[in-house]
């Protein structure tokens, strides 16, 4: 099963210098926990929910004045729409990342596919790899 068939095609990009009040409301709106962050015609991040709380609401820092910029987590990893799922279950593994943007050839953004995409998915190979993915970290375990 390729990555295109499970995956969100509609994806809203954060801007790095938007609110985390901004971001927190498209992903409401969105009904979704991440947001990809482009700047310059190039994804740069990635923001989560959880970056928002670890990083924004845990420090006391205003929602109005702090910038996806601040909060966001830094570079980014991916996996293109042809792919089969067992590979972007590899990267989330390799990554422990739960969202992955989705890129085509010509490195466009063209969705985000999820660990609750692939437990959905019928590949048994992206299923398998699914352990990878939610196993803690040592930082996580403490």
């Amino acid at each position: 099963m390729q990555v295109n068939e499970i995956m969100t095609p509609t994806v809203h990009i954060a801007d790095p210098n938007m609110t985390i009040r901004d971001a927190a409301r498209c992903m409401r709106a969105d009904n979704v926990g991440a947001l990809p962050v482009g700047e310059n015609d190039r994804l740069v991040g990635m923001v989560t929910d959880r970056d928002i709380v670890v990083r924004a609401v845990a420090e006391e820092r205003s929602a109005g004045n702090t910038t996806v910029r601040e909060v966001m987590s830094k570079g980014i990893c991916y996996c293109f729409a042809d792919e089969d799922a067992e590979g972007a279950a590899r990267v989330m593994a390799k990554h422990q990342v739960r969202r992955l943007p989705v890129l085509n050839r010509a490195k466009r953004l063209v969705g985000v596919v999820a660990l609750a995409d692939l437990s959905r998915s019928e590949d048994e190979a992206a299923q398998g790899a699914l352990k990878d993915i939610a196993e803690p970290t040592a930082r996580e375990r403490r």
